[in-house]
């Protein structure tokens, strides 16, 4: 999109180059640079306007069967829709190497610009470079790609605070400390953060860390996982995942092996994990709650920002807090906070 705005500039520029040319022939004067700055100033005016049709937006995330990114994928729809623009979405599945496919796709379809959640924060930079070169800005949201230089802005959750404030939950409930899992996913930054944040909280109180595996975000991987490190170490005072399908995950697979003093946190703070936490009787502890609806709503913001022009924060973060047992009916159950 700058490119082609580029190419424009430089075509009028030289058209009104000649013209003055032409105009001052007989005379010799010099070129008539008035006229050059003229339409330059011209093109950079109409540059921000909404082309006939409206917008075309990409939209890409690392799991759309996640229940955080199916909210936050049909609240960015709705907003854009509500323009009169259109979005185009795909779900590569947690496969970074489809996702740069689709990603490719969506640039021979014309898109404008693109929403974008990395299923891997280095592995999609050669999807960033494509889209660099076909000159698509990125709006990065919820997990940072490796790279911030190739986005127009990131806007996403304090990832840090919100495995943070589970740290601290579990140190107050567990101050003897004991053994305890961790689920993580070492490709996603906005889960390595959250455990960052957790590992951190907890440090220095008495918890040891018997396993620490790769679950990849996703409920049945981390029952899996759960299930094989629970047979090891059925002792552990507490799990930690780094999302909330991996929290349920893991309580599925010590609901099975009839564990029933194992503290369960997640990170999203998802209807499924609120119910959990609202029946009184789930080992789910709490979860370190975002809003994928203001998360999408200030990505859409930050987007029509960009299109019109507007100069642009390098991130916008959006809050987190802890949700547990004791505040969950401030937040509900049936839908996302």
């Amino acid at each position: 999109m700058k490119r082609n705005f580029l190419c424009m500039l430089l075509v009028i520029a030289m058209a009104a180059l000649a013209f003055s040319g032409c105009a001052n022939k007989d005379d010799k004067t010099t070129p008539d640079t008035d006229i050059v700055e003229e339409a330059v100033d011209d093109a950079k005016e109409t540059a921000g306007e909404r082309p006939d049709g409206g917008y075309k937006f990409g939209y890409t995330c690392m799991d759309g069967t996640n229940p955080f990114f199916v909210i936050l994928e049909q609240t960015i729809r709705d907003e854009v829709e509500g323009n009169g623009d259109t979005l185009i979405s795909a779900d590569p599945a947690n496969d970074v190497t489809l996702q740069i496919t689709q990603i490719e796709d969506m640039i021979t379809q014309g898109i404008d610009a693109i929403f974008l959640n990395p299923a891997e924060a280095e592995g999609i930079i050669p999807a960033l470079d494509m889209l660099k070169e076909a000159g698509i800005p990125i709006i990065n949201f919820d997990t940072e790609v490796a790279d911030l230089s190739y986005v127009a802005s990131y806007t996403g959750s304090d990832n840090y605070n919100a495995g943070y404030v589970c740290g601290e939950d579990l140190a107050k409930k567990r101050p003897d400390g004991g053994p305890i899992i961790v689920l993580d996913s070492p490709t996603m930054n906005s889960i390595t953060d959250r455990t960052n944040g957790f590992l951190e909280a907890i440090d220095g109180k008495g918890f040891e860390i018997v396993a620490q595996q790769d679950a990849k975000g996703n409920l049945e991987t981390a029952m899996g996982i759960t299930e094989d490190l629970l047979q090891a170490n059925p002792d552990v005072v507490a799990i930690f995942g780094g999302n909330d399908p991996t929290a349920l995950g893991a309580l599925a697979a010590a609901n099975a092996s009839g564990l029933t003093d194992c503290l369960i946190y997640g990170v999203d703070g998802s209807p499924d994990i609120k119910a959990e936490l609202a029946s009184g009787e789930s080992l789910i502890a709490g979860t370190g709650a975002q809003s994928p609806i203001n998360i999408a709503k200030k990505s859409v913001e930050i987007m029509y920002k960009y299109m019109k022009g507007e100069k642009l924060e390098e991130r916008y973060p959006v809050e987190t807090f802890l949700i547990t047992a004791e505040n969950v009916q401030e937040y509900g159950t049936e839908g996302w906070q």
